[in-house]
């Protein structure tokens, strides 16, 4: 990367650090130094506690930094989670909607879709059985729906909603409060006067001056 940001303390850095270079992964991009975890400061690093809970304060800013934050949130990169911010929204969308073309009618992405439509944002568990899928193993086939549907950023992350124990405090992973781009940020926010290729190009002439180092296979894998 062109400079090195190791010294994120809170969520509002984490923010500042996505509107500066307009899109950063969650986890491990495959990019040397390249992800929201590797940039976060040493104490704000994931420790297991002495009473075998843990604290990690980067997985605890996404909430805010996602409702806060104007960016976008979903598996975007390759199948895994990051931040896009919405300066950069619209040619990241414009590309992979033409890429990923709309789901068939009458299959079961358009069934996902239509239910988020008409019933609006919603837990991932909940929007699972809202389609049918409860049965034995019908999870993990249910997320890779989700997760093809947002590569292709016809869903996105809301916010995150944690279960609370009887003291009224959170606890656990949390759950992925989905929706539309469309219903989350506004249609014009999706709208974009570029054509696919032209946003094609913006995002990888973007990409290559952030990651210099990176190879063009890399970028490529990160634009979709």
């Amino acid at each position: 990367m062109k400079r090195t940001y190791n010294d994120i303390h809170s969520a509002a850095d984490l923010m500042a650090v996505i509107e500066q270079i307009g899109f950063l992964p969650l986890l491990d991009s495959g990019i040397a130094g390249y992800s929201a975890e590797a940039m976060v400061a040493d104490d704000c690093r994931y420790v297991i506690l002495p009473d075998g809970g843990w604290d990690w304060p980067l997985w605890k800013w996404k909430g805010s930094v996602v409702t806060e934050g104007h960016c976008v949130y979903g598996k975007f990169f390759d199948k895994k989670a990051g931040f896009i911010s919405q300066t950069w929204w619209s040619d990241f969308y414009n590309w992979r909607r033409h890429t990923h073309p709309a789901p068939e009618e009458g299959s079961i992405e358009e069934a996902i879709l239509t239910t988020l439509r008409v019933e609006g944002s919603m837990i991932t568990r909940e929007l699972r059985a809202a389609c049918g899928f409860t049965g034995p193993k019908m999870r993990s086939r249910f997320d890779t729906f989700i997760t093809r549907l947002q590569m292709g950023c016809y869903i996105v992350t809301e916010d995150f909603v944690y279960p609370t124990d009887r003291h009224g405090k959170e606890y656990g992973w949390g759950w992925a409060l989905l929706n539309t781009p469309e219903q989350l940020l506004g249609r014009d926010a999706c709208l974009c006067s570029r054509s696919p290729e032209e946003s094609y190009q913006r995002l990888s002439d973007h990409f290559h001056q952030l990651l210099p180092g990176a190879t063009d296979q890399q970028i490529k894998r990160l634009i979709g």
